[in-house]
């Protein structure tokens, strides 16, 4: 259970960092008109976004979330902001139904 929270932990950081990066890139792009922006932001965006959904639906599975919860937590890499916020949460419903202890 453990190593799937930590997982989880890892990947809902970097998808929060990624999207944020990317809102900051759209932003610079369509409110300001910055041009020459780079065009791999989206694509690593997308990627990590992609492991996320792998980790979080592997850490669902093993602690028997209900579709909700689970379908909640997959779009919240999809929300700036919000991966950090439902991180802590489900980090601490984890470690409370579990008594596992969250690393690092």
């Amino acid at each position: 259970m453990e190593p799937a929270l930590l997982r989880y932990r890892v990947l809902a950081y970097a998808t929060g960092v990624w999207l944020l990066v990317l809102t900051a890139e759209m932003v610079a792009k369509y409110v300001f008109g910055v041009e020459n922006l780079p065009g791999w932001i989206a694509i690593v965006h997308g990627w990590v976004y992609f492991a996320y959904l792998i980790v979080t639906l592997d850490l669902a599975v093993k602690v028997r979330w209900p579709v909700g919860r689970t379908i909640g937590t997959l779009l919240a890499g999809t929300v700036p902001f919000l991966s950090f916020v439902i991180e802590h949460r489900r980090t601490q419903q984890v470690t409370r139904d579990f008594a596992v202890r969250p690393t690092a």
